[in-house]
């Protein structure tokens, strides 16, 4: 039986101008790309997709990357004229697009919101320039309150992100950061904390030395200090680095954590589809080029299928569900908790079990990794 919910659909633009030191993305750096050629293809694979998956109503639409905005707005444009041929688009369909804050991509606002844009997600990261140095970001952090601006004149929706736990950031450094940032903001604010991922660059300085991150007192203050603001300001978090106003929670990703079902086209994207005969995550060639080739030689940069038993569905559901202020219904993961752990959780205010719904406190939430190893049963 197929899930009530809309489909998801996931496009990745893989090309980005710079790769910035803390990304572990699958992004890629090149001279030229031939637009026409990977606009032909990304159609041909959400096509491809299509034949399985027509009769579905899509729910939401994301264009991430890589950075997007660097599309053509004519790429954009094709691909949901595809989607609304090949599917039906809900009335209240979410239509997003990743941009960075630079002044040549936001003078392409207005062409993104004609091609059918209706929400678009700001790469701010931070407001301070020397960080933005640091983070190896291309503009500044007036061009980031300029982005903002048109955003807010373009969209009926947008958001942006921001990266904290600097080195040497502080907590009053922080708020003051975040107070500018609620100035600029509209219904949704992102907050990541900075984390050193394997194959950046900042791993490659932080083993060499170069790079000392704040501990985890300092990391824990400027958590609550972000948490604390934000609710202040009628952003709560519902999901560990997601905030908004009720209501304008980001549907996309959404779909992912309640675990419903998506499409990922282009390189490297990832997916979960549920047909009449079960679950199963799709996952396309990373490199680029490669994938370019199979589109345009088969139709499709589809590897092997994963079937998705009801261990790992239960496992998913579980890892994505309780980062989710709302939880996750405790049936569809019972079969994977260990229960002893979970009363200790319990008694020790770090999970909640309301209304037949599992779900981290506030305080399991900062915690989350430590709570899921303790709750996990091995399989």
């Amino acid at each position: 039986m197929m899930p009530e919910a809309g489909l998801g659909i996931y496009v990745h633009w893989p090309f980005c101008r710079s790769k910035c030191p803390y990304c572990d993305f699958n992004s890629h750096v090149r001279e030229a790309v031939d637009e026409a050629r990977w606009r032909a293809a990304l159609v041909r694979e959400l096509e491809h997709f299509a034949r399985e998956s027509g009769g579905r109503t899509i729910a939401s639409i994301f264009f991430g990357g890589g950075t997007p905005s660097l599309m053509p707005p004519a790429t954009t444009a094709a691909l949901i004229d595809r989607a609304a041929a090949l599917w039906r688009l809900a009335d209240d369909v979410e239509i997003t697009l990743e941009a960075n804050p630079t002044s040549v991509e936001a003078a392409r606002f207005a062409a993104f919101r004609a091609a059918g844009v209706n929400r678009v997600s700001l790469g701010v990261q931070a407001f301070d320039d020397a960080a933005l140095a640091f983070l190896g970001r291309g503009h500044d952090a007036a061009q980031a309150r300029a982005a903002l601006g048109l955003a807010a004149r373009h969209f009926p929706r947008f958001s942006f992100d921001l990266i904290y736990a600097r080195p040497d950031q502080t907590a009053a450094a922080w708020q003051a950061e975040l107070n500018e940032a609620l100035a600029c903001a509209g219904d949704h604010l992102s907050v990541y904390q900075l984390t050193i991922e394997p194959g950046t660059a900042f791993h490659t300085r932080r083993a060499r030395g170069e790079l000392a991150m704040p501990d985890e007192a300092t990391q824990a203050a400027l958590y609550e200090t972000t948490q604390d603001a934000l609710e202040a300001a009628g952003l709560p978090a519902y999901e560990v680095s997601n905030h908004a106003r009720p209501g304008a929670e980001g549907r996309h990703n959404l779909i992912y954590w309640r675990g419903g079902d998506y499409l990922g086209i282009g390189p490297g994207a990832h997916g979960r589809l549920t047909l009449a005969d079960g679950r199963c995550g799709t996952r396309t060639h990373r490199a680029p080029e490669a994938w370019l080739e199979r589109v345009e030689r088969r139709g499709h940069g589809e590897q092997p299928r994963e079937a998705i038993d009801a261990r790992t569905a239960a496992v998913e559901a579980l890892l994505m569900g309780l980062r989710l202020a709302e939880g996750v219904q405790r049936p569809r993961v019972a079969a994977v908790l260990d229960h002893h752990a979970e009363r200790r959780l319990m008694a020790a205010g770090l999970l909640a079990h309301t209304s037949g719904r599992l779900r981290a406190t506030p305080a399991g939430r900062q915690r989350l990794d430590a709570v899921l190893a303790a709750l996990l049963l091995p399989a």
